[in-house]
């Protein structure tokens, strides 16, 4: 099976070469392109795509504009291309929530070299989408946004079109002492975070630690924007951040977040580099994860969501025999079912649970 993608550009030349690199892969075929928002629209209602890949800045109609336009009319999922400025990441945080599934850097020099490590790259995350389109209808892989004007008391108001995710529920809380609460997200990631976090009252007594795929400037937006939407405070994590309780501390992008110290005074150390060979991410769900287990033991409840690859599992392995509680969100809530996957398909989770459900769950879990 081919699936088919729409490319969305108003670059002529970068129409053309993401096209081209699209094409190479036997499971993928271009099937149109389109100028600006409009035109997006307009072929993404004719040709019925599996994916699309779309710019944000570009003239008649911009990207997030077209987004909006078409997750209500012709839900597809749509993979996202802006520059690494505070400005695009801006951009591209409200492509997301706007509906688009994940996003990419734009970087002529990648496209322009045909480096082919970014070609894979591409491949790889259309193909994902695409699987996920093949598995359910995209307008039920996301929850409803959640807003400024959503919030109200202690808690978020869904709307009525949100929808209810079955999972595998855990039984009820154990009781077991916790110290802390991780979280590890990669594709999808953001409005998962945003639809977790935004739940957690500001009495919550548990510091956070989060840890999402993302370039840095967009971890800088993206903990900014968590802090203007939550009532736990967000913050990007610092150097020698002291660990508070009732505080989110966002791995920032391009480096690793690691801990140290005890559970009782704990600071965050963030490092460029860790030495170690195998280590693919930065920042690295599995070695904060592992971090940690170093300072906290068991009495954390880790918990995996939506991504590509498996980052996470080995983090994962390494708190398991501590005593940590581990969940994984569940396929049907997932973007993509990769890291979730790799972490119960390894027998490390104890509960499998809808994106809808998380939070009440950590609440039930770790009570404020």
């Amino acid at each position: 099976m081919r699936y088919k993608v729409l490319v969305v550009d108003d670059s002529t030349f970068f129409r053309k070469r993401v096209s081209d690199f699209l094409n190479q892969d036997p499971g993928l075929t271009v099937v149109g392109e389109a100028k600006n928002g409009q035109e997006a629209i307009d072929m993404a209602a004719k040709l019925q795509p599996d994916v699309i890949t779309m710019d944000v800045e570009m003239p008649v109609m911009d990207g997030i504009s077209a987004v909006k336009r078409i997750m209500a009319s012709t839900p597809t999922p749509i993979l996202m291309f802006s520059s690494l400025t505070h400005d695009g990441a801006q951009a591209t945080l409200d492509a997301l929530d706007a509906g688009a599934l994940d996003f990419l850097p734009k970087k002529f020099e990648d496209i322009a070299r045909e480096r082919q490590e970014a070609i894979s790259l591409l491949q790889q995350r259309v193909k994902a989408l695409a699987r996920r389109r093949a598995f359910t209808r995209p307008s039920l892989l996301r929850p409803a946004p959640v807003t400024r004007s959503s919030l109200r008391d202690t808690r978020v108001q869904e709307t009525k079109s949100a929808p209810v995710f079955e999972s595998v529920r855990p039984p009820k809380a154990t009781g077991k002492r916790y110290a802390a609460l991780a979280i590890g997200a990669s594709t999808g990631g953001p409005v998962a975070l945003q639809t977790i976090l935004t739940k957690l009252p500001a009495s919550f007594p548990y510091p956070v630690f989060l840890v999402q795929h993302m370039p840095g400037t967009f971890t800088t937006a993206f903990a900014a924007r968590m802090n203007n939407l939550c009532q736990i405070k967000v913050k990007e994590a610092e150097n020698g951040d002291l660990v508070e309780p009732g505080c989110a501390y966002l791995a920032p992008g391009g480096k690793q977040m690691l801990v140290d110290g005890s559970s009782r005074s704990c600071r965050i150390r963030i490092v460029d580099d860790t030495g170690l060979d195998n280590i693919t991410y930065k920042p690295s769900v599995d070695l904060s994860f592992a971090s940690l287990g170093r300072v906290y033991g068991g009495d954390i409840l880790a918990v995996v969501l939506t991504g590509m690859g498996a980052d996470g599992r080995e983090g994962c392995r390494s708190l398991k025999p501590r005593g940590a509680t581990i969940w994984a969100q569940d396929e049907k809530s997932c973007v993509v079912y990769g890291m979730p996957q790799a972490v119960a398909a390894a027998g490390l989770s104890s509960a499998s649970l809808a994106l809808g459900d998380i939070a009440s769950h950590i609440l039930a879990e770790m009570p404020a």
